[in-house]
């Protein structure tokens, strides 16, 4: 006689993490995400938001099915309008990548400790106003610095200025050109972000 213990499926029972990913430009890591969590039971990119209705980043999003917003300035400052948008996705955690409006301090809180920044530079150096793409690899350039990275960070009411998650850094040479220092730093957040926003996200 065989005997058979069945074994019960827990993952049917699991509560997937819905996020949203704020972007203004090009997304690239927008996509890189999106793909890297397709097959995902446990989290859902659920929705891609963006500033600018030209955002190249909306269209990848689209293409891969996920669902897309646009929404100005003064809709994003509002509470009224961000907030029922935020809750008719049920999103539980937010993740910037080159999303370039201020955070107001009712989403900060709304999201306190479940919202993520992508800045690309070694923080606390070459961050706050001002310091968002070819401005950060400028300056680091101009520092004449040996070394980039980028960096992920709780978001704060001080621009950049929240506790960092994590950091990768790579080497420079003293011929790189801020172009070379974009690619150096845009191939880190190609090969650690997912992970970075996946052990932050699984852990809140």
């Amino acid at each position: 006689m065989t005997t058979m213990t069945m074994m019960k499926d827990h993952s049917k029972n699991k509560i997937m993490k819905q996020i949203a990913i704020f972007v203004s430009g090009n997304g690239t890591n927008c996509e890189n995400l999106i793909r890297y969590f397709k097959d995902s039971d446990e989290i859902r990119v659920a929705l891609v938001l963006s500033n600018k209705a030209d955002a190249y980043a909306l269209v990848r999003a689209q293409k891969l099915g996920v669902e897309t917003a646009v929404m100005g300035k003064k809709d994003f400052m509002d509470p009224e309008k961000i907030l029922p948008l935020l809750r008719s996705h049920s999103i539980d955690f937010i993740v910037l990548a080159g999303f370039l409006l201020f955070i107001p301090n009712f989403l900060i809180e709304a999201y306190d400790h479940r919202m993520i920044n992508l800045h690309p530079a070694l923080l606390p150096k070459f961050g706050g106003k001002g310091m968002w793409g070819h401005h950060v690899h400028e300056a680091v350039k101009a520092a004449g610095e040996t070394e980039t990275g980028m960096t992920v960070h709780w978001v704060s009411a001080d621009i950049d200025g929240g506790q960092i998650i994590a950091q990768y850094r790579t080497p420079l040479l003293p011929t790189d050109t801020p172009e070379d220092i974009a690619t150096k730093e845009h191939e880190l957040e190609m090969a650690y972000f997912p992970k970075v926003v996946e052990e932050t996200v699984l852990r809140s």
